[in-house]
């Protein structure tokens, strides 16, 4: 279970505090239930899924997580840019406790990145889509009670998209996600349950197709 209580984001700019991104969010996403987030650009469903990965902070509010959730994958934040693909992969294998099959996950990691040769680079010689990739195997090599995915589906090429749409269907049937994607057929494929993001706030629906015909409902004819 994830408890989001009165969260409140923004952040700072040039001229000062910007404006509210998300202004007293409060929801309870329950264990085995996998969501969508909806909501228009700039609504603040990446800021939400960075805030529940832990990978960003609230002004105010908390974030109480009661069991193992993921940073958001692809997310290219968080790895060592001197440090080779392999050396990041070694270090956070082991950070979450796989030392005794550290060898098969850095095997996996490697495969499905397909950074090639490159997974034995410094990271900060890599073009974003590749640590992306590396960021999204990181996260399917790592086990997780809550996986959390920001359009991960529509990166790469055709094929990539593939692997990944068929990663995550794996992974429904041994942990839950939350995810944004503008794809509908993507949200009903995978989650249940949706979140639609409006004006700072959450609205909860337990049917994903609730949370989008009420999205939909809010644009402009």
């Amino acid at each position: 279970m994830i408890i989001v209580d009165d969260v409140h984001k923004r952040y700072q700019t040039e001229h000062g505090p910007g404006k509210w991104v998300l202004q007293g969010v409060s929801l309870i996403i329950p264990p085995k239930v996998s969501v969508g987030l909806v909501g228009r650009n700039g609504a603040g469903k990446s800021t939400l899924l960075r805030l529940i990965g832990g990978v960003d902070h609230p002004n105010r509010g908390r974030i109480e997580r009661g069991c193992r959730v993921s940073w958001p994958m692809g997310f290219g934040g968080g790895l060592q840019g001197s440090l080779t693909g392999r050396q990041n992969t070694k270090f956070v294998c082991r950070i979450h406790g796989h030392e005794n099959d550290i060898s098969h996950r850095i095997a996996y990691i490697q495969d499905f990145s397909e950074l090639g040769e490159a997974f034995d680079e410094p990271v900060r010689t890599y073009s974003s889509g590749m640590r992306s990739r590396l960021q999204f195997a990181l996260s399917l090599a790592v086990d997780f009670d809550i996986y959390i995915s920001d359009e991960v589906t529509a990166a790469g090429d055709a094929a990539f998209r593939a692997k990944a749409a068929a990663a995550f269907t794996k992974l429904v049937n041994r942990a839950s996600l939350i995810m944004v994607s503008h794809g509908e057929g993507t949200l009903r494929q995978f989650c249940t349950a949706g979140i639609w993001l409006d004006a700072g706030r959450a609205h909860w629906f337990d049917k994903i197709d609730d949370a989008l015909k009420a999205y939909k409902e809010s644009l402009p004819t």
